[in-house]
């Protein structure tokens, strides 16, 4: 009987959250967005939007340089990074707050009750056009941060990351040798 009750105590939480899954998200700023994503997009985070690229042998600058001594960097190469990390940031942050502001905008249109279907689709349009930028900016970075490392270093990126050394990476990186 203590293992039931124990196992009720237990699982109890899991059970309302699986049958309210988004209790305590109406108090957010942005319905849509955690603070999480909401500070990272105000950063310039990449949020997993460049997964493709990562996943597939193409790394981002942000991961470079915290691996740079690892990888045996050259000076030439930590200085090309770092301007591609400095600048991507630099790209990525405004986009990041404007959809920040289009979010914004969409949940403002259904909290007012202002929300009709031109205006949904407007809204829907500019976010999905916006993620869209965003998106593409943190992968370009990662295709102009893969073609400033050579093959071994793009293997030990791998491995250092935890990636598997087989596969797609080792064939797609051939022209990438400085």
């Amino acid at each position: 009987m203590k293992k039931i009750a124990f196992l009720v105590a237990f699982l109890a939480p899991a059970l309302a959250w699986a049958e309210n899954p988004y209790a305590g998200m109406e108090s957010r700023p942005v319905k849509a967005l955690s603070d999480q994503q909401v500070a990272d997009l105000r950063a310039g985070r990449g949020m997993g939007l460049a997964l493709a690229a990562e996943l597939n042998g193409y790394p981002g600058p942000s991961h470079v340089l915290d691996l740079a001594d690892r990888l045996g960097l050259s000076a030439e190469q930590r200085t090309k990074v770092q301007e591609m990390f400095a600048a991507m940031k630099v790209e990525t942050t405004p986009i990041g707050n404007r959809l920040i502001e289009e979010e914004s905008n969409l949940d403002r249109q259904f909290a007012t009750r202002t929300i009709s279907p031109d205006s949904l689709r407007s809204a829907t349009a500019a976010i999905a056009k916006t993620q869209g930028e965003l998106r593409e900016a943190h992968l370009k970075y990662h295709l102009l941060t893969a073609a400033t490392l050579d093959s071994s270093q793009l293997a030990k990126y791998a491995e250092l990351r935890g990636y598997s050394s087989a596969g797609p990476m080792q064939q797609q990186h051939h022209h990438h040798d400085n």
